[in-house]
């Protein structure tokens, strides 16, 4: 008994240490830096203090980058949701031949196999005043001059983030669906339901699991991020994560250690909403 008990804890060390080291340890130095005062051409100063946080939430400008930082992660879960989901679902139930299912299902990788960078940066000769969209729409007569709020605005930030996350829903919600008896959806044919019947009444609530664990990680990408935000809307957006980079930039470390300890709380409140509507531990032993 105690040997198995032994074996047990030998296995385990390996992943705790990994999450002692790579995580527990830099969350708390990052929490014990968030109370630190912070004095200029001296640095970081030892003192333990509640101004970080003070000047934080009582300053409008924090409210309008968490504001705009929750604005683009919901109306980028919902494009990606629905994108992903429907991706996922015409690849299970609609590519009868498995092979040509991964295969498809690969090429939704294909642009991973690049930057980024790169692939957010292309966005710009796509969406450019002088870009392929606005070329397209003068010769063909459709506008009378170039569309200005396709680069540099929320739009641009919008599309790169689609661009680069829906794959993170794509892949858990293949998953999840690939699960799912084709008997079922059979039974609900024979049963009278038609095809959107069969796809909210069967598909739907079969592929919650997947769907949960993508928008997690659609809403933890995007709100940690501050490289798209600020190269897609030229500066005239921002986030949270941009205003941590800002502090960083002034060495202004304890503020913004405060800051990424709000962003964590929100993003960790976010996750646990998500995980109380749909119960994951107990769909994936289904």
């Amino acid at each position: 008994m105690k040997s198995n008990r032994l074996l047990t804890y030998l296995q385990v060390t390996p992943l705790f240490l990994v999450l002692l080291l790579f995580v527990i340890v830099p969350l708390a130095l990052v929490l014990i830096v968030s109370f630190f005062r912070y004095q200029m051409l001296v640095g970081l100063v030892p003192d333990f203090t509640f101004k970080n946080y003070i000047d934080l939430l009582s300053n409008p400008t924090s409210y309008k980058l968490y504001f705009s930082t929750i604005k683009f992660t919901l109306i980028v879960l919902a494009i990606t949701g629905v994108l992903g989901f429907w991706v996922a679902y015409f690849l299970v139930f609609h590519v009868r031949n498995l092979l040509v299912a991964i295969g498809l299902f690969l090429v939704c990788t294909v642009p991973f196999w690049t930057s980024n960078i790169i692939r957010m940066i292309s966005w710009r000769p796509v969406l450019g005043t002088e870009g392929l969209i606005n070329t397209a729409l003068l010769e063909s007569g459709l506008v009378g001059e170039p569309i200005s709020w396709l680069l540099f605005s929320d739009f641009a930030v919008i599309v790169a983030y689609v661009h680069l996350f829906t794959l993170f829903m794509i892949v858990p919600i293949f998953n999840a669906m690939a699960r799912i008896d084709k008997a079922l959806l059979e039974a609900a044919v024979d049963a009278g339901a038609t095809r959107w019947g069969v796809v909210w009444n069967v598909v739907l609530p079969l592929s919650k699991t997947g769907i949960a664990l993508g928008a997690v990680f659609v809403v933890t990408l995007v709100m940690g991020d501050f490289f798209v935000v600020a190269v897609m809307s030229g500066g005239l957006s921002g986030s949270a994560t941009s205003g941590i980079f800002n502090d960083l930039q002034f060495l202004n470390y304890p503020r913004a250690a405060a800051n990424a300890v709000v962003l964590l709380i929100i993003v960790l409140l976010i996750a646990t909403a998500i995980f109380r509507l749909v119960d994951v531990r107990k769909e994936l032993v289904r």
